[in-house]
């Protein structure tokens, strides 16, 4: 027997799915937990393939992302574009999200596009919490990206910026001398 649904009752599910996703990016835990626990699938998805686990974990709601995955989203579920909650959370540098999404679970080596691992985001916009953290979980520096450069590559490159970087900026009370003044 084929239940009918009527327009009114397709647009209000549709409006409520939209909610739920700005739950979701918000970090509104309680309502979206209240809509999960109502038959929301825990695994709702934008038009962009990004889940309610990738919105809340990528905008750094910790809580709303530990709701999520009690409440059996998938962990390593991709958006449109390939990329995993785990890769958007390395790249943003959230520490306590990383550990999470690996108790979970999480593929540690995902690609996430063009060959880019989680390590390798984390890398590359010098995350170097994150990268230590990936690495003391196991992140491969064997992998490479399309093109060919290794995780290992990235890694170091990553730390020989972070401190060049760090000696350049200057002390309280002193001053760093304009480049070729030195």
């Amino acid at each position: 027997m084929q239940t009918a649904v009527t327009e009114a009752e397709e647009k209000r599910y549709a409006e409520l799915q939209v909610l739920a996703l700005d739950c979701a990016r918000s970090g509104e835990t309680e309502l979206l937990a209240t809509m999960i626990q109502h038959g929301l699938p825990a695994n709702l998805a934008d038009a962009k393939g990004n889940s309610l686990l990738m919105l809340a974990s990528y905008n750094g709601h910790l809580d709303t992302t530990r709701m999520l995955l009690e409440n059996g989203a998938d962990v390593d579920r991709r958006s449109d574009r390939g990329q995993t909650p785990l890769g958007g959370v390395a790249f943003k540098g959230y520490e306590e999200i990383v550990a999470l999404l690996l108790h979970y679970g999480a593929d540690i080596d995902a690609d996430n596009g063009g060959g880019m691992t989680p390590l390798m985001f984390a890398a590359m916009f010098g995350r170097v919490k994150v990268v230590a953290q990936l690495q003391a979980y196991g992140a491969s520096l064997q992998r490479r990206n399309r093109l060919g450069i290794s995780a290992n590559l990235m890694v170091r490159l990553s730390l020989w910026m972070t401190r060049l970087f760090h000696r350049r900026r200057p002390r309280p009370g002193k001053s760093v001398p304009e480049p070729g003044l030195l």
